[in-house]
């Protein structure tokens, strides 16, 4: 395991050509030591990467008003996406260098709300055969649980992926 404890976060992409001199794993741990930046979608929602080892990944978040929806709750966005990223970064840190892996789909299923009296929650994300992930709140109650099915291909610039005329 590989606890963040990073202050000077950075945000932005990684480059395809350093990409590609990277195993998953060297990149996934990249990003929680800080040695990498975390995507813009992290600062959006204020989420950090907590552990990294080969095959699980944990994601920590502090649900606030910023995440609210019209109810009041926090938005099913905000699980949904801590799921889909660390259950994505578990299943990057299996594969060898050059390779990436993207969603394809996956089911949420939301088991209770999400509020900013919740506290702090964590998304753990799990290589199995197709990539899990759960998140129970600090006290260990299951907020939300997801599956995933991804596809792996050589890392490329999204310039270099078959693009479809409307």
């Amino acid at each position: 395991m590989q606890p963040t404890g990073r202050e000077n976060k950075t945000y932005g992409t990684v480059s395809p050509d350093k990409l590609r001199e990277l195993t998953g794993l060297e990149f996934v741990q990249g990003l929680a030591s800080g040695a990498l930046p975390l995507n813009q979608m992290a600062r959006t929602l204020g989420y950090d990467i907590l552990e990294a080892e080969k095959g699980r990944v944990v994601l920590t978040s502090e649900p606030k008003e910023d995440h609210f929806n019209p109810w009041g709750t926090v938005h099913g966005g905000l699980a949904a996406t801590l799921l889909d990223s660390c259950m994505g970064l578990a299943i990057q840190s299996t594969v060898e260098k050059g390779i990436a892996s993207t969603t394809l789909e996956f089911k949420i299923s939301f088991i209770r709300p999400i509020t900013a009296d919740t506290g702090p929650i964590r998304a753990e994300g799990k290589f199995w055969a197709a990539g899990a992930a759960r998140a129970p709140r600090k006290a260990g109650s299951l907020m939300a649980r997801a599956a995933s099915s991804r596809t792996e291909q050589p890392h490329a610039s999204y310039s270099q992926f078959p693009h479809r005329e409307a």
